[in-house]
């Protein structure tokens, strides 16, 4: 592999090839096949725990550099979702919550506030789970608006399963938190759940 391959990897680039790019830079000896074939994609490799990926012989170092590669695409994504309006901009956001839950092996349940105008006034997780339950308390969702003067919310969380699919327990849990924010005179815009290159939208299903 030659030094401009690193440098200008094109669309057409597949991921055993942009793999085998970062791994030029290990200072261990594991090779890009060997990880595609234990992990579904480079996605989910990039994101594994520290501790998987040391049993593959990866060093600390390697794995700093895959998290600075996540962080990367995550910062850059979420600059788009600033950039405008949300509700406006609703491409850029899937593909932000993409690139920062997709790959999670456990569920998340995280909240975008919003002003008046459906600016991005913060973006946080509130919640982290199992691989497939994270608990969800609605009156301490409306406590943290209340703290930044949101005007409405987006909430969001994975299903590592990569079925975006909603659960029973996700419906119920919509319900619960539309009626705490209707009390509080608060817009509850979407519930998002987020699969691998899929997602699922609650407004779109008619389920809020």
């Amino acid at each position: 592999m030659d030094g401009s391959f690193v440098v200008l990897p094109t669309e057409e680039t597949t991921e055993q090839d942009l793999l085998a790019a970062l791994l030029t830079f290990s200072q261990g000896s594991v090779c890009a096949p060997a990880l595609l074939q234990s992990f579904p994609s480079i996605g989910h490799v990039i994101t594994a725990e520290a501790s998987q990926l040391r049993a593959f012989g990866l060093t600390g170092h390697d794995i700093a550099v895959f998290r600075l590669v996540r962080e990367i695409a995550c910062r850059m994504a979420r600059a788009e979702v600033r950039s405008r309006p949300v509700l406006s901009n609703w491409r850029a956001l899937i593909a932000y919550l993409q690139t920062a839950m997709a790959y999670e092996q456990v569920e998340q349940f995280r909240i975008l506030f919003l002003d008046r105008k459906n600016n991005l006034i913060a973006d946080e997780v509130q919640q982290r789970g199992t691989v497939n339950h994270t608990p969800v308390y609605p009156r301490e969702v409306m406590k943290r608006a209340l703290i930044l003067d949101a005007s409405a919310l987006i909430v969001v969380h994975n299903h590592p399963s990569g079925d975006p699919k909603p659960s029973r327990d996700d419906i119920e849990t919509t319900r619960e938190l539309k009626a705490a924010a209707n009390a509080l005179e608060l817009e509850l815009h979407d519930h998002i759940v987020i699969g691998h290159g899929k997602h699922a939208s609650f407004r779109s299903l008619g389920l809020l």
